[in-house]
């Protein structure tokens, strides 16, 4: 229960500050993307909604009490890195250049 409640702390501020900066929340739609999100959790992780969703499946596999559930944890990383934020990376610093490139350097991609 604690790491779903950890999870709520990220997605949420994440998913409000997405609204806020009247931005795309759509990960399939990066080129959409309007604004750079650089505050509240995103100062701390660059990737605050993957992350939330990683403490939940993590917390489920606590849960699950079964060891053969966390198993697909690390493939999931593995998944996100390589098809979702490397190609949203990608087209963030097309977006936003130099801008987004001193923001990568300063907050790390998971935590």
């Amino acid at each position: 229960m604690a790491l779903a409640a950890v999870s709520g702390l990220f997605a949420g501020p994440s998913i409000w500050s997405f609204f806020r900066a009247k931005t795309t929340i759509l990960p399939e739609k990066p080129n959409k993307t309007t604004t750079l999100v650089v505050k509240g959790v995103y100062a701390l992780s660059r990737n605050p909604m993957y992350l939330a969703l990683l403490f939940l499946l993590i917390g489920w596999a606590i849960y699950l009490g079964n060891f053969l559930s966390i198993i697909p944890v690390p493939f999931f990383v593995i998944y996100l890195n390589r098809f979702q934020i490397r190609p949203e990376e990608q087209a963030l610093t097309k977006l936003f250049g130099q801008e987004y490139e001193a923001y990568t350097k300063r907050v790390r991609r998971w935590l």
